[in-house]
């Protein structure tokens, strides 16, 4: 699980940051004309308790990234690839277009303002790649909440915790992202918060279980809500993934 500011890899790197400019990742990739929104599937990481990068792992017979952009394509969000590591720009782009970190190597915060500064639609949808068994309609339910309310950050929460991913952003939290980040401050959550509050708002958290209680989010897979954030960090947790498709929609992905 993800609890708020703290979590697997996706939170707390510690690099020394450059200054971060949103102009500068204009010049290096163009802005996707999205009627609504638009996804990123968050590639990046070290990867160091797997033992190898994530995007690229079988899962069920395929590349966790393929996984990922499935997940957008069922929620019918046009997805892209951001912060993914230097080594793997030149192979994901077979997968979906890939958004090159205008700031490399300072975590899942950069690749998330580099996103950000290139979409001209107001909400961005953002999605790790080692959450495989998180149902599509989960996301469509945050965006739609996001959209009705005009939450700055809107994430889950399960078992009473809030969780960091996945998220729904309002571009207009996009300078207190940036301020964090040129803070050197990379907590994502903790980013999300001071952003919220930079708008005059608070985080906007979902619980999932209320969600599957009144059908409102529903899991093809049919697990209780705790289990669809099961990140893939080791080995062990890929392993307990897998064990948990054994149901005729994980024999269908398979």
């Amino acid at each position: 699980m993800n609890p708020a500011g703290r979590g697997p890899a996706h939170n707390d790197p510690e690099p020394v940051a450059p200054s971060f400019s949103s102009a500068a990742a204009d010049e290096r990739v163009g802005a996707p004309l999205e009627p609504d929104a638009v996804g990123f599937v968050l590639a990046g990481g070290q990867s160091s308790r797997m033992g190898r990068d994530k995007a690229l792992l079988e899962f069920a017979g395929r590349p966790l990234i393929a996984h990922a952009l499935d997940i957008f394509q069922e929620a019918g969000i046009t997805a892209m690839i951001a912060g993914a590591a230097a080594p793997l720009v030149r192979s994901l782009p077979v997968f979906a277009l890939v958004v090159e970190d205008a700031s490399p190597g300072l975590g899942p915060l950069s690749g998330i303002c580099t996103a950000l500064s290139i979409i001209s639609v107001r909400y961005a949808v953002f999605l790790p790649v080692d959450l495989p068994l998180l149902p599509s309609s989960l996301l469509v339910y945050l965006l739609h909440h996001a959209q009705t309310t005009g939450s700055a950050v809107t994430v889950p929460s399960v078992s009473g915790f809030t969780q960091t991913f996945p998220a729904v952003l309002d571009r207009a939290a996009l300078p207190g992202l940036e301020n964090e980040l040129n803070a050197q401050r990379y907590g994502c959550f903790s980013a999300f918060q001071t952003a919220s509050a930079a708008l005059g708002q608070a985080v906007s958290s979902i619980a999932v279980e209320l969600l599957a209680q009144t059908g409102e989010v529903s899991d093809p897979l049919g697990l209780p809500p705790v289990r669809w954030f099961l990140n893939l960090n080791t080995p062990d947790d890929l392993a307990r993934a897998e064990a948990l498709l054994d149901t005729p929609r994980g024999r269908r992905i398979a």
